[in-house]
């Protein structure tokens, strides 16, 4: 292993995550907040929900009751006033259905008067659910999407129909209290209906949407899910008021900032990388080699969110997948390929991402690994973790979407 390359990389997301946690961006939405002067509520809902939570109360000084729900192992301690609870991600469990009921109670009933402080990130739309189809069916079909290479808004504009809570309807529920919203937006573009299947958001898209994706990954569906899919859901809401903060954005622009600190000229590529991740580790990888030998330092970026088509039984994630691909591209080459989730997991796996240099092909096959037969299998987690190539970081508190860097050194 390159270890000046691979101490580069530690710093560059060491200090890109450092500059996208969300306690000051929801210290900064809050200002423009002004209650009603009844009870205020506060109901945090995704990976980040416990970070986001804990700095609204430490903002606010107190609320008057509130509800977290967040991913397993993601609550780092009491906050006042606020009950935390812990869910599945990615596919919905008991745990979430529980936390979720939670939430709805302590909505109920509310004045014109009262607030409810909705902190919305990645990872909603399995933690925040009520269904409206049996559970187990819910999880099948969350399954079956994450199986098929659907994209998250092709995910979310399924799942928004068969939830009480998805696409506009929680807000509905929380009427006639006023509802102000902070996002921390973990998809391309900040669409809001998308963000956590946009709980509080009027849904753009619509039933003949919903269908054509059923129809396009052929969707097994009950027929009480597949009438849910023609219901309409809320296109007005007069009662959300909604910033957004933070995004892909400036994960890339830390990323970016750091690269330069360290003496490597930043080559923003896109912050809303959309495809295969093996084809995006591919990509990168050729894009090392086309401009290897120049004597100069460069880092090439890509923020966004890729899928994966699973073939496989194996473990791992996106980014491990994207990384592990780079490696046979750019064998011999004074290079490294890392992408990381910025929630610090990627996928199933304890992993945040991969990490992969010239010297990584050659450790693979002297231990037995071929790069394409662990792809097909997906598992780029075991294989990474034979050449000391995943990149761990526990749950971070923010979650903003995947960063893929590739680092030349001349």
């Amino acid at each position: 292993m390159n270890q000046a390359l691979r101490k580069d990389a530690q710093q560059i997301l060491a200090s890109s995550l450092q500059a996208v946690l969300p306690d000051e961006a929801v210290q900064r939405a809050l200002r423009d907040f002004e209650p009603h002067g009844g009870r205020v509520l506060l109901v945090a809902a995704g990976k980040a929900a416990w970070q986001m939570a804990a700095a609204a109360v430490r903002t606010l000084g107190r609320v008057d009751g509130g509800v977290v729900v967040t991913k397993y192992h993601h609550v780092k301690g009491d906050i006042p006033g606020v009950v935390c609870c812990e869910g599945g991600h990615p596919v919905p469990d008991e745990g979430s259905f529980a936390a979720t009921q939670k939430a709805l109670e302590l909505v109920q009933d509310l004045t014109a008067a009262d607030d409810v402080l909705f902190l919305l990130s990645g990872g909603g739309s399995a933690l925040f659910e009520k269904p409206l189809v049996p559970g187990a069916e819910l999880q099948d079909i969350t399954g079956q999407l994450l199986g098929c290479g659907a994209d998250i808004v092709e995910m979310n504009t399924i799942r928004k129909r068969l939830s009480a809570v998805k696409g506009g309807r929680f807000a509905r529920l929380c009427a006639p209290a006023q509802v102000y919203s902070i996002v921390l937006s973990d998809i391309l573009g900040d669409p809001l209906d998308m963000i956590a299947s946009g709980p509080a958001c009027p849904d753009s898209s619509t039933c003949a949407d919903a269908l054509a994706i059923a129809e396009k990954y052929q969707l097994k569906l009950s027929p009480e899910a597949r009438a849910l899919l023609e219901q309409e859901t809320p296109k007005t809401l007069d009662n959300v008021t909604t910033r957004i903060t933070g995004s892909v954005r400036e994960l890339c622009a830390a990323a970016a900032k750091e690269c330069s600190a360290l003496g490597y000229e930043p080559v923003m590529l896109t912050d809303q990388l959309c495809c295969e991740a093996r084809e995006a580790g591919s990509f990168l990888a050729s894009i090392l080699k086309s401009h290897a030998g120049q004597g100069r330092k460069l880092a090439f970026l890509a923020g966004g969110e890729t899928v994966v088509h699973l073939t496989g039984k194996g473990l791992g994630g996106r980014n491990q997948e994207l990384a592990l691909a780079a490696a046979p591209g750019i064998a011999g080459l004074d290079a490294a390929v890392f992408s990381v989730g910025s929630d610090g997991t990627d996928g199933p796996t304890d992993a945040a991402g991969g990490y992969v240099d010239g010297e990584s092909a050659a450790a693979l096959a002297a231990k037995g690994l071929d790069v394409f037969e662990v792809l097909q299998s997906n598992d780029a987690y075991h294989a990474l973790k034979a050449v000391d190539g995943l990149l761990v970081t526990g749950p971070t508190g923010t979650n903003v979407n995947d960063v893929a860097v590739a680092l030349l050194h001349g």
